[in-house]
């Protein structure tokens, strides 16, 4: 938008410039046939480059307002967009995961610059589990445990929902070092995982809901 206002404000100079040699061409002609003529020639070729100049500066003071319009919220959505983390926890399902990770340590691996696919589980994923099984990997001891089961849902890169639908019967390796299956016949699945709400995206990634809790094999 930048590029398009200066490309105006140059067209609009050119412009100017032919008008004022127009002008001063119709004053030369008119001082050679009316020698009185001179001084009002001259008063004339000044109002009207004035005027100009004037039309000018109104002109590209409101091409730059137009290109401040189109490039400010253009940058503003850029800067607003919430990494992984951030965007989970405002979605206000997975604030037990929000704990999982806090109590694993791995809430700023997951707003690094990734590109990170999670596959998170919901409260309601978390609380099928068998009872205890939240507390006890919450405990400071099961720290490594815990962490292990996180990473299992983390994917390296930005697998969006149509790529995913194109690995069906297909593993997929997580950062925990095991790998996914993905299935489509029936939906997508991963492992025993319904994915029920894909493509939620954050500036370093993208996140798809499950409605189960993914077990790696320790």
């Amino acid at each position: 938008m930048i590029i398009f206002t200066c490309r105006i404000d140059r067209q609009s100079l050119r412009l100017y410039s032919q008008s004022a040699q127009t002008a001063h061409a119709i004053v030369s002609f008119k001082t050679e046939t009316d020698g009185k003529a001179k001084p009002k020639g001259e008063i004339f070729s000044m109002k009207l480059n004035k005027f100009a100049g004037k039309k000018l500066v109104a002109l590209g003071a409101m091409l730059s307002l137009i290109a401040v319009a189109f490039v400010a919220p253009a940058a503003g959505n850029a800067v607003g967009k919430a990494d992984i983390v951030d965007t989970a926890v405002a979605a206000g399902q997975f604030k037990t995961l929000a704990a999982a990770l806090e109590a694993a340590g791995l809430i700023d691996a997951l707003k690094g610059n990734g590109p990170f696919t999670v596959f998170a589980p919901t409260d309601e994923a978390f609380a099928k589990l068998p009872a205890g099984t939240v507390e006890m990997l919450l405990k400071p001891e099961n720290k490594e445990k815990l962490k292990a089961v996180l990473l299992y849902h983390v994917v390296s890169g930005n697998v969006t929902a149509d790529q995913v639908t194109k690995l069906n019967g297909q593993s997929v390796k997580t950062l925990q070092g095991s790998s996914i299956k993905v299935k489509t016949a029936h939906g997508v699945q991963v492992d025993n995982a319904n994915v029920t709400k894909t493509d939620i995206k954050a500036s370093n990634g993208v996140i798809h809901v499950i409605d189960t809790v993914l077990m790696p094999k320790m």
